[in-house]
């Protein structure tokens, strides 16, 4: 009888824990002048929502300096779309004809400036890449690499 009690206490616990959802993740990006983050690598739970914060520590002006976080779909070459974004001034390097191999993105920030996102991690384990899509940054190493499992 105890054994049986024991088992259904577990049973609840663990309803009740997959209830409460799995606790988040807080991540913060620092950028600067150097066009590099400080962070490349996240890990996250599927579905785990995350919440990024991009802070631009930069001195240079927006228009040669600015800095975006963009998070891409599975597959998705980063280069490509960095490649695609230069030509997508009007529209702060995020280009609406690729808009839908984004999962998530923080737009372009001038110096001493902050935006963020909250988002779920995809449900499919797998490596997802970010980059800053500002001309040339992601090609001088500014991306990096959201990892499910």
């Amino acid at each position: 009888m105890k054994t049986k009690f024991l088992t259904a206490l577990a049973i609840v616990a663990a309803v009740q824990l997959c209830a409460a959802g799995t606790p988040g993740k807080d991540v913060v990006i620092v950028a600067n002048d150097q066009m590099k983050f400080s962070v490349t690598h996240i890990e996250a739970r599927p579905g785990q929502t995350v919440h990024v914060t991009l802070s631009n520590e930069g001195t240079m002006p927006k228009a040669v300096m600015g800095h975006n976080w963009v998070l891409l779909k599975a597959g998705v070459d980063a280069n490509a779309y960095a490649n695609a974004a230069m030509a997508a001034a009007a529209d702060d390097y995020e280009p609406k004809a690729r808009a839908d191999q984004v999962l998530a993105s923080i737009p372009l920030l001038g110096p001493k400036k902050e935006g963020e996102v909250t988002f779920d991690a995809p449900q499919v384990p797998g490596t997802y890449f970010f980059l800053c899509s500002f001309p040339a940054h992601c090609q001088a190493g500014m991306r990096g690499e959201l990892v499910v499992k």
